[in-house]
């Protein structure tokens, strides 16, 4: 799925044009965002793709959803 991530006032956001969902970002599987999967606040777990760790933000992204529905 599409997912653009951005840094807000509050942290690290998804956003998820196909669902209207903005989420903060609560926990990181790796230091680094990319390559492992983060937890959005609503419980979703997503995997993101491998790109270099200065890749600046805002990006949108093909991330996949892990567990879950």
């Amino acid at each position: 799925m599409k997912v653009m991530l951005r840094n807000t006032a509050q942290g690290l956001s998804a956003y998820v044009p196909k669902k209207d969902l903005e989420e903060p970002v609560v926990s990181k599987e790796k230091d680094g965002l990319w390559g492992g999967t983060i937890t959005l606040a609503n419980g979703w777990v997503l995997a993101l793709p491998e790109m270099q760790p200065d890749t600046r933000l805002p990006i949108t992204v093909e991330a996949r959803k892990v567990g879950g529905e």
